[in-house]
């Protein structure tokens, strides 16, 4: 298996072609296929579709049957969920607190083909814009600048939270995971079948191995951390940008790409980001936060409280919150669909696995301090002409 190109999209022998695009889309059909999700095109148009009904039936079954089987990595997500929240967390009414049954982009370029119709070169919704480029693909989100003033929020219950960041009670925290879990229909169709009648709309998901430390010879190995990154299909070019800069590390349920088997390059630390922008339109009620006269004076601060009920949470705006504890995993909600939080959040999880893990630091600088400076010239010459003037250096 060529490595760098499953994970990074480059190939050594040469550059894609047309028939690499055309087996991609193929190959795309064949996994929705076995997802029992509607595929794009005329079945008879793929040799591989028809030559497998019966098998991919039996994909299908199996499929159906262990739809909330989860792979190592989500069923470390779910178990730290479920204690964490505590007697919240049959808030969730989910069998699983991780989107089961999830399409896998096992490796790089395949969010890419799922971000756009094979029969278009442009894709559009309320969030996203997308089009085909001849060196590939722009994705235009509706939201490309944010600022990040009032945009962290951390659930209470785990590591101490900064002073700077607004503190999320737990309840809060398992609401908005429900609803996290359950996006409105529009939010998970898919852009690859787009232009049909029959549309799949599913959750897509991808797995990073991020690196918390590099190997220095002799001394250390290199050791990684695990992300696992959820997006309802509406989103899926969100993935296309963050695998094009951390990697694809594979598909998460096979044993080679589990890493509690790799100890030798696991930090022991795990991830989990879910893309829910439908969050903001949530009430302040709804998501189990009290009426002021019943708040803290942190929660009066941080605005974690309503004096009306239809107030919405964070007022509305773009947010994401997190919960995280001593035990090295870290789970986050973004309310939104901007491709800096995204990158961002992978950051700093890595930041967050990097002092849990010690000896190590990620640099994670947020802006840079300049300094105005002249170019006076390289040659100088001298010079016959002086100037007068009338002023003296007594003056």
């Amino acid at each position: 298996m060529n490595q760098l190109k499953h994970a990074i999209g480059f190939d050594p022998a040469g550059s894609s072609s047309d028939k690499d695009e055309m087996n991609l889309v193929e190959f795309v059909n064949l996994k929705l296929a076995a997802r029992g999700f509607p595929t794009y095109g005329n079945p008879e148009d793929y040799p591989f579709l028809r030559l497998g009904e019966s098998l991919l039936a039996g994909f299908v079954e199996k499929n159906r049957l262990l739809k909330d089987h989860l792979c190592p990595v989500d069923a470390r997500i779910h178990n730290f969920l479920k204690t964490y929240l505590g007697k919240h967390a049959d808030e969730v009414r989910e069998p699983t607190f991780v989107p089961s049954n999830s399409l896998i982009v096992e490796r790089h370029g395949l969010a890419r083909v799922l971000s756009l119709p094979p029969d278009k070169d442009h894709f559009s919704s309320d969030i996203i814009d997308s089009y085909r480029t001849a060196n590939g693909v722009l994705h235009n989100p509706k939201s490309d600048r944010r600022t990040t003033e009032g945009v962290f929020h951390v659930a209470e219950g785990g590591l101490p939270i900064p002073a700077d960041k607004k503190a999320v009670p737990v309840i809060t925290f398992a609401r908005l995971l429900k609803a996290a879990l359950n996006p409105p229909r529009e939010l998970m169709r898919l852009p690859f079948t787009s232009t049909q009648e029959k549309q799949a709309e599913l959750f897509v998901s991808l797995l990073l191995r991020p690196v918390i430390c590099p190997e220095v010879e002799g001394v250390i190995p290199e050791k990684t951390m695990e992300t696992r990154f959820f997006a309802p299909g509406n989103l899926v070019s969100n993935l296309d940008f963050v695998e094009s800069i951390f990697g694809n590390a594979g598909d998460p349920y096979l044993p080679d790409n589990n890493s509690a088997l790799d100890l030798e390059h696991w930090s022991g630390h795990t991830g989990a980001v879910i893309l829910a922008p439908h969050l903001i339109r949530l009430t302040k009620k709804e998501v189990g936060l009290p009426p002021v006269s019943e708040a803290t004076e942190r929660q009066k601060r941080d605005g974690m409280c309503w004096s009306s009920e239809d107030e919405l949470y964070n007022d509305g705006g773009a947010f994401k919150v997190t919960c995280r504890d001593h035990r090295g995993v870290m789970v986050t909600l973004i309310a939104d669909n901007y491709f800096g939080y995204c990158k961002k959040e992978v950051k700093t999880q890595i930041s967050y696995a990097a002092n849990l893990y010690g000896q190590v630091e990620e640099e994670h600088a947020g802006g840079a301090v300049a300094f105005p400076s002249y170019d006076l010239g390289e040659e100088f010459h001298l010079s016959h002409y002086f100037p007068e003037v009338n002023h003296t250096f007594e003056e």
